[in-house]
């Protein structure tokens, strides 16, 4: 049976030692997260790589590996969260190939080396069949201008004056030959253009508003060529991506697989 001293002594060093624990709990980044690289955020306690001595509390420390050993604890990554992508805005050039784009904006700026954000704005190819006054543009001649299915959608299926437009249809080609321009770009919009190999069989789809009235077909699809003909076609959104197909056949839908299925444009 312990004795008076020897009670008050372990009660004491009970005490010592909840205290040390609730001081290790605390951490050394408790209430104190800072942004950026910032030396004075810093204090002496454990690291994570369990070397007592001086570590931080900053955002930096991540990347030199000499935190605190309750950083993530109490300073929890939070990511960059973005709102949706916006309407596509109209063709920047009317009357001719051109660019459109949407953007999304920052809800909330990533803290303590949470994901960073990524890009706001997107362009993809396009052609305004109107000009600024509402008036029809003049039918070219020439390659035909093709994007991606992706950018495609969201057509119009009626006239301005409410009329059911005609629903279209699909052509299919035999890719001759395409630029290397094609494969060196790496802007999300044109990732599309990396699938245009030689050789392949592809379908491009003729809609509303591409489709001309007075013909019923696209500019470039061929309807008025035989099947030997060799054809030019030209990619939206670079205008160094471009090249030749030989025509297959016309089809009331297209049937290929996403990564080779376009729009005429």
């Amino acid at each position: 049976m312990m004795g008076p001293f020897a009670e008050f002594a372990w009660w004491l060093l009970m005490v010592v030692s909840a205290l040390g624990e609730n001081q290790l709990v605390a951490g050394g980044c408790s209430g104190k997260c800072c942004r950026g690289r910032d030396l004075s955020c810093s204090t002496t306690d454990w690291r994570m790589d369990r070397v007592h001595g001086t570590c931080y509390c900053d955002e930096g420390c991540v990347r030199t590996n000499d935190c605190c050993f309750d950083y993530f604890t109490e300073c929890p990554a939070q990511d960059c969260v973005v709102s949706d992508w916006s309407f596509w805005s109209g063709c920047l050039k009317p009357c001719q190939p051109s660019l459109r784009v949407r953007v999304r904006h920052t809800e909330q700026q990533p803290r303590n080396s949470g994901k960073r954000c990524p890009g706001l704005e997107q362009q993809a190819g396009c052609r305004e069949y109107r000009d600024h006054r509402g008036i029809q543009c003049g039918v070219n001649s020439g390659p035909a201008f093709i994007t991606s299915m992706e950018f495609g959608k969201r057509r119009p299926k009626h006239d301005s004056y409410g009329n059911p437009l005609d629903p279209g249809f699909c052509v299919e080609f035999t890719l001759q030959s395409r630029t290397p321009h094609c494969t060196v770009e790496h802007r999300p919009h044109t990732h599309w253009m990396r699938y245009i190999t030689e050789g392949f069989k592809v379908c491009v789809a003729c809609e509303p508003p591409a489709m001309r009235h007075n013909s019923s077909g696209c500019q470039g699809d061929g309807q008025e060529s035989d099947r030997e003909a060799v054809l030019h076609w030209q990619a939206m959104g670079n205008p160094r991506c471009s090249g030749t197909w030989k025509k297959i056949q016309k089809t009331h839908q297209c049937n290929c697989p996403p990564q080779h299925s376009f729009v005429f444009i």
